[in-house]
């Protein structure tokens, strides 16, 4: 017997949200960082600090854009990306 695998492919894309730089206003990233990820404070430190990060995975293109206005009303640089398909 035989497996056989299939590459399923979607109209809609999966998007990762990037944060590439917090800005000035630093504390008000970090902010919408746990808000919007539900980490602790010590870990959305780290992902505010340690950039470029994926802040989000795998989001439906409308989550990914208003996790990413969030971030830009904070005065953060974010920008959604699609995510890359799992390599076999």
């Amino acid at each position: 017997m035989t497996d056989e695998y299939f590459l399923l492919v979607c109209d809609d894309a999966a998007y990762d949200v990037v944060l590439t730089d917090p800005g000035v206003r630093v504390l008000d990233v970090l902010r919408v960082v746990r808000w919007l990820t539900g980490l602790s404070l010590w870990r959305s430190k780290v992902l505010t600090t340690d950039l470029p990060v994926v802040v989000l995975g795998d989001l439906g293109r409308e989550a990914a854009e208003i996790a990413v206005s969030a971030l830009r009303d904070a005065g953060a640089r974010a920008d959604a990306r699609e995510s890359r398909a799992p390599e076999s």
